[in-house]
């Protein structure tokens, strides 16, 4: 097993670059066999973040469609956000439903703790199913207000066919709930 072996020594670490968003550090490795090597990642802020999959009733989800910067374009996925200080992922997640898609949810169910890239990042995202929903909104800090996107679940092959329905994270996520209504019949 992975998590049998001896973790590498940290020799040293560093602050190589820094953005508004992002902290990159080098770290010095030192492996059990004596070989040294430096690698670079984004430094960990903590905080976490949190993916909901809402469904609006048993047989609809509803997705978000929002600009994305690195591939300026729309994209269409799930609402997520960080998760903010003194926050749990059920909180955040509650919250973030109601800024980006309008309701809240009586149910929040954990669907899985993911990572995006663990060679260079160490944060963590909560997948959280959101059920039972009442109309909420709150303000958010998007720039723009975020088309809402119902999907029926008999038409997932669709979905998964449309080209602005790309983003790692929330293909995940739908096969995640995929898996969770097939282990509750």
């Amino acid at each position: 097993m992975a998590d049998q072996k001896q973790k590498p020594q940290i020799l040293h670490t560093e602050m190589v670059a820094e953005s508004r968003l992002f902290k990159v550090e080098s770290v010095h490795l030192k492996f059990s066999n004596g070989v040294e090597r430096v690698y670079e990642r984004m430094r960990n802020s903590g905080r976490g973040a949190v993916m909901l999959v809402p469904m609006l009733d048993e047989n609809t989800l509803l997705l978000i469609s929002e600009y994305s910067a690195g591939t300026h374009s729309y994209e269409l996925g799930f609402p997520k956000g960080l998760i903010d200080p003194g926050e749990d992922a059920f909180e955040a997640g509650n919250r973030e439903l109601m800024e980006e898609i309008g309701y809240g949810a009586h149910t929040l169910t954990p669907l899985k703790q993911v990572s995006l890239a663990p060679g260079y990042f160490g944060s963590r995202m909560d997948i959280l199913l959101a059920q039972d929903l009442y109309p909420e909104w709150r303000e958010g800090d998007e720039p723009e207000p975020l088309e809402v996107v119902p999907w029926p679940l008999d038409q997932l092959e669709e979905l998964m066919a449309r080209p602005d329905f790309n983003e790692a994270r929330s293909i995940c996520g739908l096969l995640l709930l995929q898996n969770w209504l097939k282990n509750k019949e």
